[in-house]
């Protein structure tokens, strides 16, 4: 619930603000944003600097309650914020995962020019629209039965890959291979199932979108070539979409059973919307393992939608895979809770990391990174919105021993979308993106005004912010040439 906000951050240096614990009762460590001027002058009095400090309330939090710079106001936590608890001591909370469980992004590299796709571009963005089925409920070509469904809740996108769509390449490049251990069916409930079964494939509403971009500014050409970037006027693709309403109704089902385990385990928070239980209980484990199902089922979902981006281009361009190249990059999840082990106090401590519209940073060297990509980090891939760019960036060693291995996940909304209508209209939206030379098909026009760039923060200042604390680092810079939503 949105409140007042009695909570106030003092600088700490250029990019760090903190909270201090004294500032409400029950605090158990500090609160850290991570932001610049100009970012937190938007955010002085928001409800989401609450939130994190909220947070920071959690049993068995360690360290810090963290927001990174693109953060706002979210349920139980800031969408933006990054908590990890102690597995033997500590909960695990629906609210630091979200709604949409393992919204992610995937980035494809081509072998195409900006000069060989403009004068095709509103032929491929009309494919992509055609072969990639969005909006509210949208239901895509790939239905599957139940115990097909059980496979993909399972397996991720090494289904997809099995039947066809995809190649080994794509798990290899996407985080935790494309699927989730300990991911248990019996633990997603029937609806959940029921929404689930004929949304593969496809993208959804909001914030979610399939982008053609093209590579704008190259900051570390070494670390781009080994991702396959190689020189500005190179196209790429971006897609961003997560587990759909299977992921929203395994949060809304647990979201209640957490609110009786509070009950039960008699814990007490300053916030109902961070319900939680503790890691190693009944409750919290059949919550984790009905999110990796969820986190599975939107892994396979990307790699689906991946098979029918390759296949639009074909059409369109009367091209083979090795002319176009259509090749991952790497993909990422945002909203997910994941056990990992992390020094703490210069020991090695298990723990359950929370990143709610934040992303995974891992520094180089990291076991976790894909062989070929150790030695420069974890790509980080952060989506802008449809009028300004989207970056590719990498995690550092300071993230690792900092904020869990974690940064930023986009620009993040300085707009709600109530607010964003009412400031413009769809077909303003639309006439604008036109001027800039971006093509554009929504299934909704009201989904224009939403999404509009006003409605978002400065994505350059969100990424200022990451690279000038040390957390994750510019790699390249894209702008938008044609995109498709819901």
């Amino acid at each position: 619930m949105r409140g007042k906000v009695t909570v106030k951050a003092r600088r700490l240096d250029e990019y760090r603000w903190e909270i201090s614990q004294d500032q409400i009762a029950g605090m158990l460590v500090p609160a850290r944003i991570y932001a610049t001027d100009e970012l937190m002058q938007e955010m002085h009095d928001d409800p989401a600097l609450q939130q994190v400090a909220n947070v920071a309330c959690l049993p068995g939090i360690v360290a810090r309650s963290m927001a990174m710079p693109d953060f706002h106001y979210g349920y139980g936590f800031p969408i933006g914020g990054v908590a990890a608890t102690r597995v033997d001591e500590g909960v695990v909370s629906p609210g630091g995962v979200g709604y949409d469980i393992n919204c992610g992004v995937r980035l494809l590299r081509t072998n195409l020019s900006e000069q060989q796709v403009r004068p095709k571009l509103n032929d491929i963005v009309a494919g992509l629209f055609a072969a990639v089925p969005a909006g509210v409920g949208s239901r895509g070509k790939i239905s599957v039965a139940q115990a097909e469904l059980d496979a993909v809740l399972t397996q991720g996108a090494r289904w997809a890959v099995s039947r066809g769509y995809g190649v080994e390449d794509d798990l290899e490049l996407s985080e935790e291979n494309g699927c989730m251990e300990g991911a248990d069916p019996s633990c997603v409930g029937a609806r959940a199932h029921k929404r689930g079964r004929p949304q593969l494939g496809t993208l959804g509403s909001g914030n979610h979108f399939l982008e053609v971009q093209v590579v704008d500014e190259i900051y570390d050409p070494s670390a781009a070539q080994v991702m396959g970037i190689l020189e500005p006027g190179q196209v790429t693709l971006m897609i961003h979409t997560g587990s759909r309403g299977l992921g929203h109704q395994v949060c809304d089902d647990y979201l209640e059973k957490m609110q009786a385990a509070m009950r039960k385990y008699d814990i007490q928070l300053p916030d109902r919307e961070l319900a939680c239980a503790p890691v190693e209980s009944p409750e919290a484990k059949a919550y984790l393992s009905g999110m990796a199902c969820a986190a599975n089922y939107a892994w396979a979902n990307r790699q689906c939608i991946t098979h029918r981006v390759r296949e639009a281009f074909a059409k369109v361009l009367g091209a083979g895979p090795e002319k176009l190249g259509l090749e991952m990059v790497y993909d990422v999840a945002h909203n997910i809770a994941k056990i990992e082990t992390h020094m703490v106090n210069g020991e090695p401590v298990s723990l359950c990391v929370h990143r709610k519209g934040a992303t995974r940073a891992f520094g180089p060297g990291a076991e976790d990174v894909p062989a070929r990509y150790r030695d420069i980090g974890q790509p980080v891939i952060v989506p802008g919105d449809m009028g300004t760019a989207s970056y590719l960036l990498v995690g550092t060693e300071r993230a690792m021993t900092d904020t869990f291995g974690s940064t930023c996940h986009g620009a993040g909304r300085r707009l709600s979308r109530r607010a964003a209508l009412r400031r413009k209209q769809s077909g303003q939206v639309f006439s604008e993106l036109r001027q800039q030379g971006i093509t554009v098909r929504a299934a909704g026009k009201r989904t224009l005004a939403e999404e509009m760039p006003e409605a978002y923060k400065d994505i350059d200042l969100v990424v200022e912010a990451c690279q000038g604390a040390d957390i994750s680092r510019k790699v390249c810079r894209f702008r938008p040439l044609g995109v498709t939503k819901g």
